[in-house]
């Protein structure tokens, strides 16, 4: 029998589309969403680059620092770097490079200009889908200021977040315009967006799930039972998108050719990202140990989501996790979907509460990409869900129970506030790598990428002997980290115990399937070669970096050093040449100028000379430099 359709007890705000305000309040309240969100998230600008992926991203990615060019529109297209396809993602970072260079402060400010209109996005659409104003805009300001979105917007390597974030809401957005007058050229607006999206980050891959949810509530569009319902009548608040109501298997084909997208996205991230060695085999990680670890932190997320504590950039996976902890967690999840199934009359729970659970999916670690557990920025998504069910819960709760809006609204705020606190402290967090690692390693245990970081951190402030002991605790944690081996043959050639440096980095060599960590070793490998004068290996292991598309000036320094002792004086050119053009100086094009000479080349020497001259504070001095590099 079909279920009876009955009116609200309060009927939503009328609005008659999504950009079309009822009144200035709309316009007033999209200011204060704005205005509030930039306030509190404004001492992001005076944070600077962090030593976890920004530097793979910005920093020491020649492809973004080349800016938008043709090349980097190939590349950005064509590239599997860091083991995954997110043209649009490069694209932007070189938009950034392009006018701001490595001034953090603009990239900062993009990432929070896209959280803003992420929060816009997400008001604008909830109320034209729901009618409710109130309600709409607790969820929006819950995902404005909850702390667990940190990380997506104060970390400039998570650009992609926020922009696959945008893409999927004007795919939504596109597709309430398409709901309202379906037609073919609506649909593909849709997909674009969608392709856009997962261009971005293949995080919004399940964007298929979604809007078969919003059929259902609060578009209305889903017949179970086969007879029609009518639009606006549904418990909780009806649609005001005006539509046929159509059955289940109607709206599923609908979907399949953005769920043929979909696989697409997935099919090329699993390339990219077997390519990248980011996926940990089912040797290292169980599958077992996988599913529960997912249902331990299906439950964790909805633990900060309530109360956001202890948050982290990076979580360790457990190597084994408690028997109780795991029983409990999976109890917890049945019990909330045992009632979001009894309660099904209140639509907004169910979509709501397996919004969250389906959106999560591509990053539970079913596929374990990373050294991850969990993450914060995994949740930018999938806690929507949770908030919408908050938000119309508490709202109709208020509603039974006669409870008055301005209470409802002061306890909303309250929870603003308190959460917004929250919030700015943990921004603190990610102003500079050293305060970002020791609350790291505060708040988390045995967690080897944070003591490796930890360590980076410490040498690059020349502080070598605090720093050696992170890169230890990370080798006795992890004893197959690649990186904390890496970073103690450093430690070991930087103190001349060139023996123990050999032996680091050929281990390295044998843990590390990451290109840059590979590079990297062999790059170093290289070095400690050449320091021995054993400059066929010493060219082996340089070539070898090279291959991996990993240009260090050190490498192409002493790859035209190699060349020039040979009398190779073409490519003892090409390689002083390049390494000038990295990192331009007095001494570099000395060098250049007198391989130019003796190639032949007088005229091209005599500019590199100038050049030479015009870079030098003590030409004196730099010649010295050129003689003892030539006769090493």
């Amino acid at each position: 029998m079909p279920v009876a359709a009955t009116k609200p007890a309060i009927a939503p705000e009328k609005t008659a589309g999504m950009f079309d305000s009822p009144g200035k309040s709309t316009l007033i309240l999209c200011l204060v969403l704005v205005v509030a969100t930039l306030a509190l998230y404004n001492p992001v600008s005076r944070n600077d680059f962090v030593n976890f992926d920004d530097d793979r991203y910005v920093l020491q990615n020649s492809h973004v620092r080349a800016g938008i060019h043709w090349s980097t529109i190939q590349w950005a297209f064509t590239s599997w770097e860091q083991a995954n396809w997110h043209p649009l993602t490069w694209l932007s970072h070189a938009l950034d490079y392009q006018l701001f260079h490595l001034n953090p402060a603009g990239h900062h400010y993009i990432n929070l200009l896209l959280h803003v209109a992420n929060v816009l996005l997400l008001f604008l659409v909830l109320q034209w889908f729901t009618g409710y104003t109130g309600r709409s805009l607790m969820v929006a300001a819950l995902f404005a200021v909850h702390p667990i979105n940190v990380e997506s917007v104060a970390w400039v390597a998570e650009r992609k977040n926020v922009l696959c974030m945008l893409f999927f809401l004007l795919a939504v957005a596109a597709y309430g315009w398409y709901v309202r007058t379906p037609g073919i050229g609506r649909y593909l607006a849709v997909a674009a967006l969608f392709a856009m999206g997962l261009m971005s980050k293949p995080m919004v891959i399940t964007l298929p799930l979604v809007l078969l949810l919003l059929d259902y509530w609060p578009l209305g569009r889903m017949s179970i039972s086969g007879h029609a319902e009518p639009l606006g009548e549904v418990p909780g608040g009806g649609g005001r998108i005006v539509s046929k109501v159509q059955p289940v298997w109607w709206l599923c084909l609908e979907k399949l050719p953005l769920l043929a997208l979909s696989v697409g996205s997935a099919i090329v991230t699993m390339m990219a990202q077997r390519a990248g060695g980011a996926v940990v085999s089912t040797v290292t990680r169980a599958l077992p140990i996988r599913l529960e670890n997912a249902i331990v932190c299906y439950a964790r997320y909805l633990g900060k989501a309530v109360w956001p504590s202890r948050l982290a950039a990076l979580y360790p996976y457990p190597h084994s996790l408690p028997a109780w902890e795991v029983a409990l967690s999976a109890l917890v999840l049945l019990i909330v979907t045992w009632g979001v199934l009894k309660f099904r009359e209140h639509r907004y729970l169910l979509v709501g509460w397996f919004w969250f659970l389906g959106t999560m999916v591509p990053m539970i670690g079913l596929v374990q990409v990373g050294n991850q557990a969990m993450a914060d920025r995994y949740a930018y998504l999938p806690l929507i869900g949770i908030f919408v069910m908050i938000a119309w819960g508490l709202g109709e709760w208020a509603v039974r129970r006669q409870v008055s809006a301005k209470y409802l609204a002061l306890a909303g705020l309250g929870a603003i506030i308190a959460l917004s606190a929250v919030t700015y402290v943990q921004l603190g967090y990610w102003h500079d790598d050293f305060s970002l690692w020791t609350h790291t390693l505060a708040v988390t245990e045995r967690n080897f990428v944070a003591e490796n970081n930890m360590g980076s951190t410490l040498t690059r402030q020349g502080r070598y002997d605090e720093a050696v002991p992170h890169f230890r605790a990370a080798a006795d944690i992890e004893p197959d980290d690649a990186a904390s081996q890496l970073n103690l043959g450093i430690y070991a050639q930087q103190h001349g115990d060139l023996q123990q440096a050999t032996a680091r980095y050929q281990l390295a060599l044998r843990l590390a399937s990451d290109p840059q960590l590979r590079g990297s070793a062999f790059a170093n490998l290289g070095t400690v070669y050449f320091a021995l004068h054993d400059y066929p290996r010493a060219q082996e292991n340089f070539e070898a970096a090279m291959k991996l598309n990993r240009v260090f000036p050190v490498v192409l320094l002493d790859l035209a050093l190699i060349a020039e002792k040979a009398g190779d004086w073409n490519h003892a050119i090409e390689y002083f040449a390049r390494f000038v053009a990295i990192e331009p100086s007095d001494v570099g094009y000395l060098l250049l100028a007198q391989a130019l000479d003796r190639g032949g080349r007088a005229g091209d020497a005599k500019l590199a000379y100038q050049q030479a001259q015009r870079l030098s504070n003590d030409m004196n001095q730099a010649q010295r430099t050129v003689g003892k590099l030539l006769v090493q």
